[in-house]
Formats: C-alpha cells, structure tokens, sequence
C-alpha cells in the first residue's frame, strides 16, 4: 500500500502559454481543473477531447531522476503537468480509481512526453528522457478541491 502527497499545482489559461504554479484548484468532473486551458477547451490538443485531457499528473521522482541521469533540469511547471506528485506509483494505476485531495479520480492512462512538451521546456533531449515517466492522464470522478500537500491514495478497486 502507498500514500502519496501533492508537490505541485500548474495551470495555463491557453495552450502553449506558461504553466502557473497555484496553491489550489478545483477540479470538476468532465472539464478538469478550473483555470486550465483543457477546462476552457483552449488547449493544443483540445481538438481531442476525452477525459483523458481532464487533468494529468507528473512523479517529482521522475523529474529529479532524469536531473541525476541526463543533467536535464525540468522545472515541476516546464512538464506541461497539472499536478506535481510525491510517493505516488503512477505507471501502475492505469485503471485504478484513487483520492486527489478532494477529489475521486481514475487513471486513464499513461502520458508520454511529446515533441510539443519538448519545444515549449526548450530542453533538447527532455522527450527521450521521460519515456516511460512522463505521468498519467486522470479522469474527474467527482468534483473537489486539491490543495499543494493533500494525500494521494488509492481506493481499493479497479474500475472498469
């Protein structure tokens, strides 16, 4: 059994504008988190909608492993991420609903980096350093808020 912990919040009002770090947001089931460019239907990608677009989250274990393995330092807001996690194993929860804070959640699937993520970080070889830990694409189950600090678990179940 794992308890995780929320590291980090990011937002953009536009697809391809900054993340910006928040203490707080609330996420609302079928949109994601208010704020945010997917919420307002105006991210890069938005063209293709699903809940896979909802929100997504990153491991820190996985941006301090490429720092140590590649040299590459990918600021928390520069992986195009919403939430910043510690604790938490993300490549395994594909399927699995889980508590965000607030907020019941289900892994829909894995996020792999993009060329995208790439040229916005403006880190030549950050793509290629975060296949396989480029984090997870997470459906809203229920409305709520998720604050920098809140408990991540899991519920015991998979959902289909």
């Amino acid at each position: 059994m794992w308890l995780g912990e929320v590291v980090g919040i990011y937002i953009a009002p536009g697809g391809s504008q900054p993340m910006q770090a928040v203490a707080e947001a609330r996420a609302v089931t079928g949109k994601g988190l208010e704020g945010d460019r997917y919420f307002r239907q105006v991210g890069t990608y938005s063209d293709k909608p699903g809940p896979h677009r909802e929100v997504t989250l990153i491991a820190l274990e996985a941006l301090d492993a490429i720092g140590r393995e590649t040299g590459i330092a990918l600021a928390p807001g520069k992986s195009r991420r919403n939430i910043v996690t510690r604790g938490v194993p993300l490549n395994d929860l594909v399927g699995q609903t889980f508590r965000l804070g607030g907020v019941r959640a289900r892994a829909v699937r894995l996020c792999p980096p993009c060329q995208h993520l790439e040229d916005l970080a403006g880190l030549p070889g950050v793509m290629k350093a975060l296949v396989d830990r480029g984090g997870l694409r997470v459906q809203v189950l229920e409305d709520g808020p998720i604050r920098i600090g809140d408990p991540i678990r899991p519920e015991k179940t998979k959902t289909p």
